[in-house]
């Protein structure tokens, strides 16, 4: 397995893997959409994307995508982990962990203070990868949103 920061010119392998992440949280299916969300985020520094290829087959098979963000109580820069997905016939196969553990290296080569992510609470597979990768469970904050976009 090999993992590396993804570049304009993954976007063909990227699109795909990207779609199906999506669809997986319920949205419907847009490659252009996806395809132009994750061009404006490599084009304009908003996220880095790590790419998993397998070298046998010479094709993507997973990814992650990290924002960046400030604590500005630590007075620490961080990255969110928002975004991880691995081929369902990938699966169980140590690509997550691959990514997730890559992840990790080069938040810290970048000087962050931390991970964070979030994930569904049904998401119980997730759930135990990343707290045997090391994360742990928020117990002291709670998370609130507010839909701006409201229908």
């Amino acid at each position: 397995m090999q993992i590396s920061i993804a570049n304009l010119e993954d976007l063909n392998q990227l699109t795909p893997l990207f779609d199906a992440y999506r669809e997986f949280y319920g949205q419907a299916s847009e490659t252009t959409a996806a395809r132009a969300w994750l061009e404006t985020n490599l084009s304009k520094n908003r996220s880095t994307l790590l790419i998993a290829s397998d070298p046998e087959h010479s094709r993507a098979v997973g990814f992650t995508q990290l924002y960046p963000a400030l604590c500005s109580v630590d007075l620490v820069s961080y990255y969110v982990l928002y975004d991880l997905f691995v081929e369902p016939n990938c699966r169980r196969r140590g690509v997550g962990r691959a990514l997730v553990d890559r992840a990790a290296e080069w938040a810290t080569a970048q000087g962050a203070a931390r991970i964070d992510l979030e994930t569904a609470h049904s998401n119980v597979t997730a759930a135990a990868l990343y707290r045997q990768a090391g994360y742990v469970a928020d117990r002291v904050f709670q998370k609130y949103s507010l839909n701006l976009l409201r229908e």
